[in-house]
């Protein structure tokens, strides 16, 4: 992963992602460094205890670090499995929300913010067709395959294929610590190839596969292997504190100079 510092943030990108030149992405850490010496959490997710007119900066001020005047493109995450469509804004606007798990767009002028503190966020991109996708995946996503169906929608909605597809797996609770004591009530057996020692499960490997499943091809998958349990200094983790904030994944399409096609 690339560390990136901007006006006091600091952020992650997939190597193999940052090639690419029609995209914009990053993961933000759960901090940031207003003056020498002073370091303040940067929570990004509104019901978390921080007040939301400081959301709404935290906000606008990682969304400035990719260009100003984008619209951040925000997901009613409810661990469901439903994708919903950015086609059209307001002019002028700053913020919209769309029902869904997973985040899809073939525009410029907008950004998919997807929100966790533990659960996967996967971006999709397709260099092909100029199309993006950001996934929220927790466990029941992970179960009701919300990949699988994204990158379905992304073929029937843009005609995107497969296997020109580029994806990330960001930060997210590792099989280190992604403990279920209650898996046989909870992850239905055909999972359960992906528990590891004890009563811990791989969710990564889990997420590469239906990724693998559904097309991509192998050399295009890319994850961060980053657990975020285990480094609740970088991240915000449900798991490791209840009680906490929301980091963010972002991406989207770069504006092409006026003439260039």
């Amino acid at each position: 992963m690339h560390w990136i510092q901007n006006n006091g943030l600091t952020y992650l990108q997939f190597p193999a992602l940052s090639l690419e030149p029609d995209f914009f992405h990053g993961i933000f850490l759960s901090y940031t460094r207003n003056s020498p010496g002073r370091i303040t959490g940067f929570n990004l997710g509104t019901g978390c205890g921080t007040p939301d007119d400081t959301v709404a900066r935290n906000r606008r001020r990682m969304l400035n670090v990719f260009g100003n005047g984008l619209t951040g493109v925000y997901a009613h995450q409810v661990h469901g499995t439903q994708v919903g469509i950015w086609n059209t804004g307001q002019p002028g606007s700053t913020a919209v929300r769309l029902e869904g798990d997973a985040l899809m767009s073939a525009r410029t002028g907008g950004a998919l913010v997807i929100q966790t503190a533990d659960c996967q966020s996967i971006i999709v991109v397709d260099p092909a067709k100029r199309v993006v996708a950001n996934i929220h995946s927790g466990w029941r996503g992970s179960i009701g395959n919300i990949i699988g169906r994204t990158v379905e929608t992304m073929a029937a909605t843009y005609g995107s294929r497969p296997g020109d597809l580029i994806c990330g797996i960001g930060p997210s609770l590792g099989p280190c610590c992604a403990e279920f004591v209650n898996y046989r009530q909870e992850i239905p057996r055909p999972y359960w190839r992906y528990r590891r020692s004890g009563d811990y499960f791989d969710f990564w490997r889990v997420s590469a596969d239906q990724l693998t499943k559904s097309g991509v091809r192998g050399a295009n998958i890319h994850v961060a292997g980053i657990c975020t349990k285990c480094n609740q200094h970088l991240f915000f983790s449900y798991r490791g504190d209840r009680q906490t904030g929301r980091f963010a994944t972002v991406v989207g399409i770069q504006s092409r100079p006026e003439g260039k096609l």
